[in-house]
């Protein structure tokens, strides 16, 4: 509530000192707990699959203060050649969210962790460790994250991807009676790339997709159109290797309880 409507309510009631007391409204709780679950034709992460084309089920549990502040953990399964022998990757993430009118802000880090990662190759280990900034207002959001560690690991002698960054605009859009359409573009930049044998520096991806809350049941079924600028641009672990950012449909079933 503003001030100034704050203002006029007190002014109203003091003027009106027999009027009934309206019911009290019940306080927002200090936090919330949610949990989420997702399974999905493939495992796409800005682009590219994790899953070598594969399925996947994903999951995950969020803390939310009302100050603003949040903590959360997200998993999913991946290829575990890819990862260097990791089956899972699970992302630990904090920050905190205000929002000014129709105006939001939002501040964290995240952490990708790969447990079991570096048994095909000791001198390789998968991680990554990230902070972001981003903003939104109404349903489009803009967010930028930074790179602190190796991106995902990836480093050669004498060359670091440390610094790399991603943009990330995304838009959700409710046309109602339980549909929604998402769009997004992100851009890639991973730092010294070419030195260490990829195809670019940076790479563009894209999202479009449509939405169905089943019977508004909280069920969510979604279609996705995803696709790269260079497939090529990230490899898949299997024999031979295939280009991991083809353009391609994928289907999701997920809830948030």
């Amino acid at each position: 509530m503003n001030k100034l409507l704050r203002s006029t309510l007190l002014c109203t009631a003091a003027a009106l000192p027999m009027a009934a007391a309206a019911p009290a409204m019940a306080a927002d709780p200090d936090y919330t707990i949610s949990g989420n679950l997702t399974i999905g034709s493939d495992y796409r992460f800005r682009g590219y699959t994790q899953t070598d084309y594969q399925p996947t089920i994903q999951g995950g549990v969020d803390f939310a203060h009302k100050s603003g502040f949040y903590l959360g953990n997200w998993n999913s399964n991946v290829s575990s050649t890819l990862y260097n022998g990791a089956p899972i990757e699970m992302d630990f993430y904090g920050g905190w969210k205000t929002s000014f009118d129709s105006f939001g802000l939002d501040v964290g880090v995240i952490y990708y962790y790969y447990p079991g990662t570096g048994e095909y190759n000791p001198d390789f280990k998968a991680k990554n460790f990230e902070a972001y900034i981003g903003g939104s207002y109404g349903p489009v959001s803009l967010k930028d994250f930074y790179s602190f560690t190796d991106f995902f690991g990836l480093k050669g002698p004498g060359v670091d991807t440390k610094g790399s960054q991603y943009v990330d605009l995304s838009g959700t859009f409710d046309v109602g009676s339980g549909f929604g359409i998402v769009a997004h573009a992100g851009y890639q930049k991973v730092k010294n790339y070419m030195q260490l044998g990829g195809v670019d520096d940076a790479v563009w991806d894209y999202k479009l997709a449509g939405t169905y809350d089943i019977a508004g049941s909280g069920w969510i079924v979604g279609a996705y159109w995803v696709g790269t600028s260079e497939k090529d641009f990230f490899l898949t672990a299997e024999t031979p290797p295939r280009g991991a950012g083809k353009s391609g449909f994928l289907a999701t079933i997920s809830k948030t309880f």
